[in-house]
């Protein structure tokens, strides 16, 4: 798959990975980008008249319909708008991380799923989470969301496999955007996790770790999904 003359739609394009995969999706020959956000003026000037502003609250159902409708020629829909509330499991907003990063997500796919299996090439990408694997309790509703959107991402590549619509899942871990300020890890830039993530789509990699925190807690996983466990709960404790 290339991204040369396609039509794609990224929401949560106004900042971190969002802002970074418009950036870079318009080094690759793009046709179209619809850049979404919550509020337009939050949209920075990205200077191309390929990239198309949106406002997108993906919360509400009845805009997504309307901008489903208006946006009919998307081929690729990169699902990266989210939340995270910060706290344990007993004092998280974990409605509002349930809500938007997992509900309001598969919404996207059920009212844009009967256009893109009208275009060529489509497929979905959705930007999850390292915490798919592992519950971090400082933000445990995020981490919660994540690993049903994982799952929900896992169902959606099973049942689009009949519709010629592969679905890809992007588990990064800590990047170095606003929702890390402050943090002394040794984190990858968005700009080159949005480079890695449009690479390994074009490379057909249905499940991406696009950083190298996130590649070195999938590693642990891989050995022993205790371990992981083991290490979050040390961070939690401090």
């Amino acid at each position: 798959m290339k991204f040369d003359n396609k039509t794609v739609l990224i929401t949560g394009a106004n900042r971190g990975i969002g802002k970074a995969l418009v950036e870079e999706a318009l080094k690759k020959n793009i046709k179209k980008i619809y850049a979404c956000s919550r509020k337009l003026e939050n949209l920075p000037n990205f200077k191309d008249s390929r990239v198309v502003p949106i406002q997108l609250d993906i919360s509400d159902l009845a805009q997504i319909q309307a901008v489903a409708t208006k946006t009919q020629d998307v081929q690729i829909l990169i699902n990266n708008a989210g939340v995270v509330s910060p706290g344990g499991l007993f004092d998280c907003d974990l409605k509002r991380d349930m809500d938007i990063n997992y509900f309001s997500t598969i919404d996207m796919m059920r009212e844009f799923v009967p256009f893109l299996e009208k275009n060529s090439d489509p497929r979905i990408v959705n930007i999850v989470s390292i915490a798919a694997y592992v519950n971090f309790p400082f933000i445990a509703g995020y981490s919660a969301s994540k690993a049903a959107l994982y799952s929900a991402t896992q169902a959606a590549r099973i049942e689009l496999s009949t519709k010629g619509i592969p679905v890809h899942a992007v588990n990064p871990g800590a990047i170095d955007t606003d929702m890390n300020k402050g943090s002394t890890m040794d984190m990858t830039s968005p700009e080159d996790v949005a480079a890695s993530i449009l690479n390994e789509i074009e490379k057909e990699v249905e499940d991406i770790i696009p950083d190298k925190i996130g590649r070195g807690m999938y590693e642990i996983w891989e050995r022993s999904a205790k371990e992981l466990e083991a290490m979050s709960k040390k961070m939690y404790l401090g």
